[in-house]
């Protein structure tokens, strides 16, 4: 587990990354002088020293061989440049090294890093106000407590689990495309308020509660989702009559089929 002497870099810290270490540092579970980070641009790299007080570089290198573990978060097709050379296998050997790169396969990481401990992982941006999810997937030989830290390190910014590299690129699609999915459906219950008369700020904030209320049921409940459906639907009454249109635009194939065409695309995402 992380303690007072872990110490992370984050190489590419751009968005997702600058969340995570707000999370950590949120958390305590980290602090300032044990964070290194990595951008191209320097106004990025000064940023991250003010906001923060981390140490921040544009060198992925030193950055690399300062820190225990590695967070990796350039995009997918800058990992091989990032990570493909002597001088990096040699700073990263021993080393556990975690991906958020959709796409970049395990086997890939393996390749180039070949003496490292390798993670992949699928974070979402909910992770940036604390309410993310993130699904990793461990390489061979990678420890409980190595797949431990690399959930703690999530677990900052959200919720945390373990899959098998052969369905992340599932995971890509239902967790990092997912929220564009939800804020579709959160935009037509708004359109739907507006139409019968709700002002469009009230309505916005009426289904965003809402749907946030529905998740949190089945997250703390465990109950499946149909079943606290029918709890809704009382006979005769106005929510049935409501699922049969949903019902009628086939509103479960098209939202599945959504998740399936994306993992599709996600499986071509990192390679040449």
């Amino acid at each position: 587990m992380l303690d007072s002497t872990s110490t992370l870099t984050v190489l590419g810290c751009g968005t997702m990354g600058e969340a995570i270490v707000r999370g950590l540092l949120r958390s305590g579970r980290l602090k300032p002088q044990q964070l290194y980070a990595t951008d191209r641009r320097a106004e990025v790299v000064l940023t991250l020293r003010e906001k923060h007080g981390i140490h921040a570089s544009g060198d992925n290198l030193e950055a690399c061989r300062a820190g225990g573990v590695i967070l990796v978060c350039v995009k997918p097709h800058e990992v091989a440049s990032a990570l493909d050379s002597d001088a990096m296998r040699t700073a990263l050997r021993g080393k556990l090294v975690i991906s958020i790169a959709a796409g970049v396969r395990l086997d890939q990481l393996r390749g180039w890093l070949p003496d490292s401990a390798v993670i992949r992982a699928m974070p979402n941006t909910p992770c940036l106000i604390g309410e993310g999810m993130t699904v990793i997937a461990r390489g061979p030989g990678v420890s409980d407590a190595q797949a431990a830290v690399a959930a703690e390190i999530f677990r900052a910014v959200g919720r945390c689990v373990e899959a098998e590299d052969k369905v992340m690129d599932a995971v890509t699609s239902l967790n990092g495309s997912g929220p564009a999915f939800a804020y579709m459906i959160l935009e037509a219950l708004t359109d739907g308020g507006v139409r019968m008369g709700l002002r469009r700020d009230a309505a916005m904030e009426i289904a965003a509660q809402m749907v946030q209320g529905a998740a949190r049921m089945v997250l703390q409940t465990g109950m499946h989702p149909a079943a606290l459906k029918d709890q809704v639907t009382t006979p005769a009454g106005c929510t049935i009559a409501g699922l049969l249109i949903l019902e009628d635009g086939r509103m479960r194939s098209v939202v599945a089929r959504a998740v399936e065409e994306a993992a599709h695309v996600a499986s071509r995402l990192g390679q040449s």
